[in-house]
């Protein structure tokens, strides 16, 4: 398979931007290494692939990610107004309270309590500005979640602690993670 189909299904996989570097490291192969320029003429030649698609290259200097097409930029910007005024939702309720209670928390903690993907619903809520991106202190290729401040103050708290039962809450999750560890172990 070409480069620039490659490097098309790993941006749809991740969704999310990829370095350069990351890139190359991950269509290396022993017999085979890239560098960031091999990359980028991959990059230019899925570039030209996908004019007239309703999918773009967004681009840094050292950051890529697929994004809709300026030409559909209405139609997104409409369903996604659409996306934001209904509720949430019981998965997105689960996922919110996950990250109220356990937060800052990564995706795959958020995937492993609720036994589902929860990419699809992560989005939703940071769409919605309840719940933000960070750093993962302890591993740089993975981010952890947390509520935002819009969030506590429309729901009349000033701190994460002053949520209802909050320790309770918090030790139930704990107990429910290491009773699941300790069956599979």
């Amino acid at each position: 398979m070409n480069l620039s189909a490659q490097l098309e299904a790993i941006l749809f996989w991740k969704a999310e931007p990829v370095s350069f570097k990351k890139l190359a490291t991950l269509l290396s192969t022993e017999g085979a290494k890239l560098s960031e320029s091999d990359i980028k003429v991959g990059l230019l030649e899925l570039e030209n692939t996908l004019k007239g698609h309703g999918l773009t290259l967004v681009q840094t200097d050292s950051e890529v990610m697929l994004g809709t097409s300026k030409e559909l930029s209405p139609l997104i910007e409409q369903l996604t107004k659409e996306e934001l005024s209904r509720d949430l939702g019981k998965a997105g309720l689960e996922t919110l309270s996950i990250v109220l209670y356990q937060g800052p928390i990564s995706r795959a903690d958020i995937d492993y309590i609720r036994g589902v993907n929860s990419q699809f619903i992560l989005r939703n809520l940071l769409i919605r500005g309840l719940v933000e991106r960070i750093d993962n202190p302890k591993d740089a290729r993975s981010f952890l979640y947390k509520t935002t401040l819009d969030l506590l103050a429309h729901l009349g708290v000033s701190k994460i602690e002053e949520l209802p039962e909050y320790d309770k809450v918090r030790a139930d999750i704990e107990g429910f993670k290491n009773q699941h560890d300790t069956i599979e172990a």
